[in-house]
C-alpha cells in the first residue's frame, strides 16, 4: 500500500509528498515533520571556512580556533589575512556553536577538543605542518592539543589561565540544573569594544551557559596540567585593555609552558577579542611573522 502511495504522487514536489504522507500515515508524523524543519542550523555568516594557500606559505597549515559562546566569524579577518600571506587557513567551528545556545549546553569540552582533532587531521592531508591559533578559550584548547599531537607551533590570544573568583563556580554544574544562562558581564554589550562597527558584526551567543562554564572549567585544569607537556614554539598576545580575562593570565601560561621558544606580546587599544578590534593588524602581522620565523628556523 505504501508503495502505491507512493507512485501516485511521485510527480508532486519533495515538500507536497511528505505532507501527503502526513496525512496518510499520521503514525510517522515525528520522523515526517523532521523532513519538513529547515536545514540550515548555523547562524548567516558564522560559518567555518577554508582557504587554499599558495606558493611556498602553501604547505603550511594554520587552524584558527574561536572562543566561548563565539563562532569562527571572530577569526576569518585573520584567516583571511594568513592566507594573504600565502599560508592554508582552516577556521573550525566547535562543537555546540554558532547554532543555538541549547547546543552549546549539550556540549562538552570534549567535544570542542574533538571539533579541533577533526580539522587538524583534515588539514594535515593538504599541509606539510600545522599551527594553532585560538582566541580566549580557542588558546586554551589549542594549549591543550598541542601538549598531545605534533603541531608546529601555538599561537594565543586573550588567553586565560583561570576563571576569575567567584565563589558560585564551585557549585556552577548544581547551578545550570536550576538556571540555564548567566549575563556575560554587569555593563551593556558591546560596551567594552573600541570598535562599535566590529561589535555590531560580531556573532556570540548572548548570554553564557551555565552548563557550559562548568565544562570550561573543566577543561582549563586540564590545559593547566598540559603546559609543561607543550614544546612547540609558542606567541603569547594579550591587551592590556582587556578586562574580561584574569590579569596575568598571560605571565602564567608563559611560566608554565614546557617550551624553550616562548614569547609574549602586549598591545594596546582593544578589548577582549583583539581579532575584531583596532589591535588586529598588529595582531595579525606578530602571528605571520611568528609562524614564518619558526618554519625558516624547523
Amino acid at each position: 500500500m505504501m508503495e502505491n502511495k507512493l507512485s501516485e504522487i511521485r510527480c508532486e514536489s519533495p515538500r507536497r509528498i511528505i505532507i501527503s504522507m502526513l496525512v496518510t500515515y499520521p503514525h510517522h508524523s515525528p520522523s515526517l515533520l523532521s523532513l519538513l524543519s529547515p536545514m540550515n542550523q548555523i547562524i548567516p555568516t558564522a560559518e567555518p571556512f577554508f582557504f587554499s594557500g599558495k606558493g611556498a606559505r602553501a604547505r603550511t597549515g594554520c587552524i584558527v580556533i574561536h572562543g566561548f559562546t563565539g563562532a569562527p566569524k571572530e577569526m576569518r579577518w585573520l584567516g583571511e589575512y594568513l592566507n594573504q600571506q600565502g599560508f592554508t587557513v582552516l577556521g573550525i567551528r566547535l562543537a555546540g556553536h554558532a547554532t543555538k545556545p541549547e547546543d552549546m549546553i549539550r556540549s562538552r569540552y570534549t567535544d570542542w577538543l574533538l571539533s579541533i582533532e577533526d580539522g587538524y587531521n583534515l588539514l594535515c592531508t593538504c599541509t606539510d605542518r600545522v599551527f594553532m591559533l585560538g582566541l580566549s578559550m580557542g588558546g586554551i584548547l589549542s594549549l591543550t592539543f598541542a601538549a598531545q599531537f605534533p603541531v608546529q607551533g601555538v599561537v594565543t590570544m586573550s588567553t586565560p589561565y583561570k576563571l576569575p573568583d567567584d565563589p558560585r563556580l564551585r557549585w556552577i554544574k548544581q547551578i545550570s540544573w536550576f538556571l540555564p544562562y548567566m549575563p556575560k558581564g554587569k555593563e551593556d554589550p558591546g560596551s567594552d569594544w573600541f570598535d562599535q562597527e566590529a561589535f555590531r558584526q560580531h556573532v556570540s551567543y548572548p548570554q553564557n551557559p551555565v552548563r557550559s562554564i562548568w565544562e570550561l572549567t573543566r577543561l582549563m585544569v586540564v590545559m593547566q596540567a598540559s603546559l609543561s607537556k607543550v614544546t612547540a614554539p609558542v606567541l603569547l598576545i594579550h591587551s592590556r585593555d582587556d578586562t574580561y580575562v584574569v590579569k596575568d593570565s598571560m605571565q602564567m601560561i608563559h611560566d608554565h609552558l614546557g617550551s624553550s621558544d616562548k614569547q609574549m606580546l602586549w598591545v594596546e587599544g582593544g578589548g577582549h577579542v583583539i581579532t575584531e578590534e583596532p589591535t588586529r593588524e598588529t595582531v595579525f602581522k606578530a602571528a605571520a611573522d611568528f609562524i614564518e620565523r619558526v618554519v625558516k628556523s624547523a
